[in-house]
């Protein structure tokens, strides 16, 4: 059992533990009772997750669970246009702020209409990047100053839908991504007697930081180049139409992790809006596009699961930046437009997992010395575990290790018993545990054994899927937060990975967030049957996660509910959307119910035709299918 010290113990070293502060800011705590607590600190309104997650149990809603706080949507939301009207007020800038949300980054029903709605008092907007998307602002966004920001690939229909959408509300721009798209757009807007909105897409020499840094630099897949650009530029001018170029739009990519990439592309992309104003374009709007990051793992570095700035840092550095090139010039200030979607959205989700089970390494009792027939190695193995001690650890450990080999080499000659390789196996995993004790002493890890923690990792089984709740911690290697969402006031005894309940290798979470560098172990409580579900909490999963997971062994969405502070201490439940079904899941792949269950009962008389099922066997054999139909996808209570 891999363990750790169990000295005295506090909520506060809990906090320490899991860096709650670091990268929880203003919206994660924990609470007197070992609770975590997520709301907006601000306002003082807290919600009590392990309450929230006992009363929706106990209404038969169970985990796996994504929570979305809709409170941290909107403090969200407050942040960023707060920090781009402080940095206006303070340089004095002359142009507004329009933030602009990408629905892309999760394109929820009611996250959205949430977003819309708090949002209305500064004009937020959204962005689409396809058909399908479009058709979904549409009918959300009623907002006159609102913009709505067309990117993605264009076809006849997406365009013709995108000028229409301009004559029932929001101002519609239609952003150019590649050139061929610019005549579509002039000689559609001609045959409906629209006059467009037209935004181009430059694409900058700049490349971002990060997973994502290949959305920009000179062979991004976006974007019209400087050349390109002064082209389209020839062509409105030749169908008098030059008015209608009202934006020019960069995006760097995702998760920008190191703010020096912000400025330099900043610098590259404002000089090109200069320029293109002196020409007599009449650009109204800049936009940085997304890339704001989100601060995973609290370390505030430009490590890719974090960021090296702040969101007040950021808008100073795009507002400040934007006037550092106008005035010289004497070009009006524009109105600065940001299409920031994680940092938007990623805080407000949560997802909660219960815990199944723990698989630990099994070692039985060591006797005091090697039987009489046994093998001259296992007595080395022996004589290294009696001996080893601080001063001889990497020797011994390296011993232990050829040791080992060794006798799995005789084993698979048949010179050694399975007994004694058993035996064997225990010795070298003794050997690793006092080694592990002894690098704790020491305080420092020699990089020999700087794997031994993983290797000697429980294994802890949730009852979730990673491919369909966090596809970005398989894909990519993003860390997220975890953390128990209860029992915080005791020491965590025991050092252990994730594993989630599909049948792939590859379903786990065996990388965790430190204050130093990335973690191979989480610290974890004992399971204790008699205090009921042991309950694991991964934040900051509000972007991209649900949108991009798979049906990997049919495993559907989670169930969801969204929850707001009541402000008197309390919450309330504002929706609650059950997950995927069984028959859900297997509708997606092309079985559908009546025909399972009619090739089902058809077995089924069969057998009773051959003997080999009685009809009240067969009836309860329906009724489990037919339960199993309509049932969750996750493991369920009895």
């Amino acid at each position: 059992m891999a363990r750790i010290d169990t000295n005295r113990w506090s909520v506060e070293d809990s906090v320490d533990l899991y860096g709650v502060r670091s990268w929880g800011k203003d919206f994660f705590s924990v609470n007197d009772r070992g609770h975590l607590c997520v709301g907006d600190q601000a306002t003082s309104s807290s919600i009590d997750v392990k309450d929230l997650v006992d009363e929706v149990v106990e209404r038969g809603i169970d985990a796996p669970l994504l929570v979305r706080f809709s409170d941290l949507l909107r403090a969200r939301i407050d942040h960023i246009h707060g920090a781009f009207e402080s940095a206006i007020g303070e340089y004095e800038y002359q142009g507004s702020f329009r933030g602009v949300y990408p629905i892309k980054v999760n394109q929820n029903r009611f996250l959205v209409e949430d977003l819309v709605s708090h949002g209305g008092r500064y004009h937020y907007g959204l962005e689409a990047g396809s058909k399908p998307e479009l058709l979904a602002v549409m009918s959300l966004l009623s907002d006159d100053e609102a913009l709505v920001i067309c990117n993605g690939y264009k076809d006849a229909e997406y365009i013709e839908t995108a000028l229409l959408a301009s004559r029932i509300g929001p101002k519609v721009i239609l952003v150019v991504e590649k050139p061929s798209e610019l005549p579509h757009i002039v000689s559609i807007s001609r045959r409906l007697g629209i006059r467009p909105r037209i935004g181009i897409r430059t694409r900058l020499s700049t490349r971002g930081a990060g997973h994502w840094e290949a959305s920009g630099g000179d062979r991004s897949k976006f974007g019209l180049g400087a050349r390109e650009i002064l082209e389209a530029v020839d062509y409105l001018a030749q169908e008098e139409m030059t008015d209608c170029f009202e934006l020019l739009h960069f995006h760097l990519g995702s998760q920008i992790s190191s703010i020096r990439n912000v400025k330099d592309a900043l610098r590259e992309g404002g000089w090109l809006y200069v320029n293109l104003v002196k020409k007599g374009i009449p650009l109204r709007y800049f936009d940085v596009g997304g890339g704001l990051g989100v601060d995973y793992d609290g370390s505030q570095t430009n490590f890719p699961s974090s960021m090296n700035y702040s969101l007040q840092e950021y808008a100073n550095d795009i507002v400040g930046g934007m006037m550092e090139v106008c005035d010289p010039a004497g070009v009006a200030h524009p109105i600065l437009v940001t299409e920031s979607g994680r940092a938007t959205v990623a805080h407000h989700a949560l997802l909660v997992v219960e815990v199944l089970g723990v698989g630990e390494l099994g070692v039985g009792q060591l006797p005091d010395k090697p039987p009489e027939d046994a093998p001259t190695v296992l007595g080395h193995l022996f004589d290294t575990f009696h001996g080893l001690t601080s001063k001889n650890l990497q020797e011994a450990y390296h011993d232990a290790q050829q040791y080992r080999d060794d006798c799995l080499a005789l084993f698979n000659l048949g010179l050694m018993s399975l007994d004694h390789r058993v035996l064997a196996e225990d010795i070298f995993w003794a050997i690793c545990r006092r080694s592990q004790q002894l690098v704790r002493d020491l305080g420092r890890t020699p990089p020999e054994l700087e794997g031994i923690e993983k290797a000697l990792a429980d294994t802890f089984f949730c009852n979730f899927s990673v491919f369909q709740s966090l596809p970005d911690s398989w894909a990519i290697n993003q860390l997220f937060p975890v953390l128990p969402i209860h029992r915080l006031e005791e020491k965590p005894e025991r050092l252990g990975i994730l594993a989630d309940i599909t049948c792939d290798s590859d379903g786990k979470i065996d990388s965790f967030i430190s204050p130093r560098d990335v973690r191979p172990v989480l610290e974890l409580h004992d399971q204790r049957s008699e205090e009921g579900p042991y309950y694991l909490g991964i934040a900051l999963v509000g972007a991209y996660q649900e949108i991009l997971g798979d049906l990997h062994n049919l495993f559907g969405d989670t169930n969801t509910v969204h929850v707001a502070s009541d402000g008197k201490g309390g919450y309330d439940i504002e929706h609650v959307v059950a997950g995927d079904t069984v028959r859900e899941c297997l509708r997606y792949v092309g079985y559908h119910r009546n025909d399972l269950v009619a090739g089902v009962r058809k077995a089924a008389e069969k057998a009773i035709q051959a003997g080999r099922l009685t009809r009240k066997d067969a009836r309860h054999l329906m009724q489990i299918y037919e339960r199993g139909l309509a049932g969750y996808t996750y493991l369920e209570r009895e």
